[in-house]
C-alpha cells in the first residue's frame, strides 16, 4: 500500500487576497476524498493554521513558520511514532522543533532594526500589521502570535540579511516579505514528516507553492507544482490551485 502525501502552501496558493478559507474548501475536500494526506506547509503560525484547518474540518499534521516546527495532532496515527523522536508535547500536539525560538530571533532583530529601518511583527502595531499584510484584524492577531520566526515587511537599506546570517539566522524570500528563521526551511519540515510516513509504508509525495520559500520543499518531493511566474527545475507550472485537480490522480 502507498500513502500519497501532498504539501500545500497557503498564501498565494490555497488562499487568495481576501485570505478566506471558503474558496479552497472544495479543493481540500476533493484531495481528502481522493485519499491524500493533506499537509499544510506554510510561513504562517500554528494559530493561523488552526483557523484554516478548523474551517476545512481537517485534522492532519502541519508544518509552520517556514519549516521551523512540525505539529502532529494527538489522535493522528503518526502521534505514536513522533513520540519516539521528540518528547515535546504542546496542548493537543506532539511537536518536532527544527528552528530557533521566536525569543532568540526577535532579540537579534531588535538590535539591528534601527540601523536598517526594519519593520516586522514584533515592532509593529496591529494596525500596521493589517496595513502591511492586508489581513483582517482577527487573522492579524493570530499572525502576531509567533513561536519560531519573524517576517520583515519593510526595510530602508540593504545589508541586514548578512547581519542576520552572522548571528546564525536564515532569511527566506516569500512572495512579498522576508522570513527570518533558524537554520531550517519548508523542505526540512516536509522531509521530517515524510520520514515518519515512510516508516510505515511506501510514500508518494507532492507539493504546491508559489514563492522562493517553497523551493526547498519542491526539492524533497516526488512531484511539485508552482503557481505564478517563478520557475523551479522540479516544478510544473499550473495557473491556479484549481488546475491541480486536473493534473494529479
Amino acid at each position: 500500500m502507498t500513502t500519497r502525501v501532498i504539501f500545500l502552501d497557503l498564501d498565494g496558493t490555497l488562499l487568495g487576497d481576501d485570505y478566506s478559507p471558503e474558496k479552497a474548501k472544495p479543493i481540500v475536500d476533493e484531495l481528502v476524498k481522493r485519499g491524500y494526506e493533506v499537509i499544510i506547509n506554510t510561513s504562517k503560525t500554528r494559530f493561523e493554521v488552526e483557523y484554516y484547518l478548523s474551517a476545512w474540518r481537517l485534522e492532519k499534521p502541519f508544518v509552520v513558520e517556514n519549516g521551523s516546527a512540525v505539529y502532529v495532532p494527538e489522535g493522528h496515527f503518526l502521534g505514536d511514532i513522533i513520540r519516539d523522536v521528540t518528547n515535546l508535547h504542546r496542548e493537543n500536539y506532539w511537536v518536532m522543533e527544527l528552528g530557533k525560538s521566536y525569543i532568540e530571533i526577535r532579540a537579534v532583530l531588535d538590535v539591528i532594526a534601527g540601523d536598517y529601518g526594519l519593520k516586522y511583527y514584533g515592532n509593529s502595531t496591529i494596525g500596521e500589521v493589517m496595513a502591511f499584510t492586508g489581513l483582517p484584524e482577527k487573522l492579524a492577531r493570530l499572525a502576531m502570535m509567533r513561536e519560531y520566526s519573524e517576517t520583515i515587511f519593510r526595510w530602508k537599506k540593504q545589508g541586514f540579511e548578512r547581519e542576520l546570517s552572522k548571528n546564525g539566522l536564515k532569511t527566506t524570500r516569500g512572495t512579498r516579505f522576508i522570513g527570518v528563521t533558524g537554520n531550517t526551511d519548508k523542505g526540512r519540515g516536509a522531509k521530517a514528516l515524510l520520514s515518519l510516513y515512510s516508516s510505515l509504508e511506501k510514500v508518494e509525495s507532492y507539493a504546491v507553492g508559489d514563492g522562493e520559500n517553497d523551493f526547498p520543499l519542491f526539492d524533497v518531493v516526488d512531484k511539485a507544482f508552482i503557481v505564478g511566474n517563478l520557475s523551479h527545475p522540479k516544478a510544473t507550472h499550473i495557473s491556479s490551485i484549481d488546475e491541480l485537480l486536473e493534473v494529479i490522480p
